[in-house]
């Protein structure tokens, strides 16, 4: 993650949260209060998004003494202690929901991908995210699915190419009853030469799918395939275009992940992982003041 962004990141949150003042603070925390506190997670999790909490408060007061007790990608139990911090009660209160909002949400992203990743550990298949996430926490939310074992996809449209169905539609590649997989085959070939990029193409049916084998992308994205649809389509690339690699999406979720993975696929992306991992439970209790 790119320094300058997270604090870019921290900054508008905390300027959403407190606006111009944290009224219930001013009228009822004296200035010279101190406090201490511990961080406690009410569940077990995959911890994620420690040294974002920790950065919270040093935004609001440099003093703040900060110990983390546990690290990015710890396995906790519940009741752990994960952080121990002390300093000024306004600039603790004052970034408490902050600074939570980020380690939850964080840490029940790295959890889930921890627990995708745990159903299949025995195939070769990795799992990747999407980019269905929350707009302006897109790096935080990758972060947090490469800490949980994942690995990441595009972080954005320039960093990868693929051709989705909107596209072949937009260009007439695609249309009722008809692929005009020549013209795709010259497309991918240009884009190569062009941009020196691995190019991937996303497919709807095993018609489809035999059609962009021909124009010989690096990816197929077999999209809202069956288990029994993806096998076969393990079973041609396998037979005829084994430098293929293929991806599942769609309509994937715990209940059903086994069956795509044991047919070898390349990857699974999982959209549910950033747009749908339940935030963990943990909370900051003040335990002394003076």
């Amino acid at each position: 993650m790119v320094v300058r962004r997270v604090k870019e990141i921290i900054q508008r949150a905390l300027e959403e949260d407190i606006g111009k003042e944290d009224i219930t603070t001013l009228y009822t925390i004296p200035s010279f209060l101190r406090v201490k506190a511990k961080l406690i997670a009410k569940e077990g999790l995959i911890l994620c998004g420690i040294d974002i909490f920790r950065q919270v408060f040093k935004a609001l007061d440099r003093n703040i003494k900060f110990k983390s007790l546990k690290k990015d990608g710890s396995k906790v139990k519940k009741g752990e202690v994960l952080a121990v911090l002390e300093g000024k009660a306004s600039a603790i209160l004052k970034g408490e929901r902050t600074a939570l909002n980020f380690l939850s949400h964080l840490s029940g992203i790295a959890s889930e991908t921890h627990r995708f990743l745990n159903k299949v550990k025995k195939y070769k298949v990795k799992i990747l995210d999407t980019r269905k996430t929350i707009p302006g926490l897109r790096s935080l939310e990758k972060y947090a699915v490469r800490v949980g074992g994942g690995l990441n996809h595009r972080q954005g449209l320039w960093d990868g190419i693929i051709i989705k169905e909107n596209h072949l539609l937009s260009l007439g590649i695609k249309g009722r009853n008809k692929f005009d997989f020549l013209k795709l085959a010259g497309l991918i070939k240009n884009i190569k030469k062009a941009v020196g990029k691995k190019v991937e193409v996303e497919v709807e049916n095993l018609r489809e799918f035999k059609y962009v084998c021909e124009c010989r992308p690096d990816i197929i994205l077999l999209d809202n395939f069956s288990p029994q649809q993806v096998k076969r389509a393990v079973l041609f690339r396998n037979e005829y275009f084994p430098e293929i690699k293929l991806e599942v999406s769609g309509g994937i979720d715990e209940s059903n992940i086994i069956k795509f993975a044991r047919f070898q696929v390349d990857f699974i992306s999982l959209g549910v992982l950033t747009h749908s991992s339940p935030a963990k439970d943990i909370s900051l209790e003040v335990i002394a003041f003076r």
